[in-house]
């Protein structure tokens, strides 16, 4: 199974980037097959068609799991990622992925966000979202108990997701 991790946090290498990798390794039992760090790709966000964005959502779109994640700024996900989403050129760029919304932040406050907001954005790209939304927090996220209670709670539900939509594709 192809597991892609897109982060959308303004710095490189951050938490939301190591707590993503680690909750892909907790859910499948390996590293993510890349890791998409939306910074990196720099000004040509902000263009049409740029050659490494286009790669970049090519990449998450083939993806049978994603993880998308964000810090929270505002009580929502960053523009940063939104930047990076709005680059999916139909409202189905995400059809077929099994995605996780998640989200790291400093308190308890913003818990909701991940279903509130970024989930929502994932379905209206097509994304199947069959698990609630993952809210960490950036200070105890790397303990490991939330993640691992995660993973198992709705490990099985993701996994047999994506799998249902491999099996599909293979059928078509």
């Amino acid at each position: 199974m192809s597991t892609i991790v897109v982060v959308g946090n303004p710095k490189p290498a951050s938490k939301t980037a190591h707590a993503a990798t680690l909750l892909a390794s907790a859910l499948t039992g390996r590293e993510p097959d890349a890791v998409i760090d939306v910074i990196t790709l720099g000004a040509g966000l902000l263009a049409w068609e740029d050659p490494d964005v286009a790669k970049a959502v090519r990449l998450a779109a083939s993806a049978e799991l994603v993880i998308v994640a964000s810090p929270t700024y505002k009580a929502t996900y960053t523009g940063l990622l939104k930047l990076f989403l709005d680059q999916f050129a139909t409202a189905e760029g995400l059809r077929g992925t099994v995605a996780v919304p998640l989200m790291l932040g400093g308190g308890p406050a913003h818990a909701l966000a991940p279903e509130v907001f970024l989930k929502p954005l994932l379905v209206e790209l097509g994304a199947t979202c069959p698990a609630p939304g993952l809210f960490l927090s950036d200070k105890t996220f790397e303990d490991g108990v939330q993640i691992r209670k995660y993973a198992d709670d709705w490990g099985p539900v993701l996994l047999n997701a994506a799998a249902g939509w491999r099996d599909q594709a293979h059928k078509a």
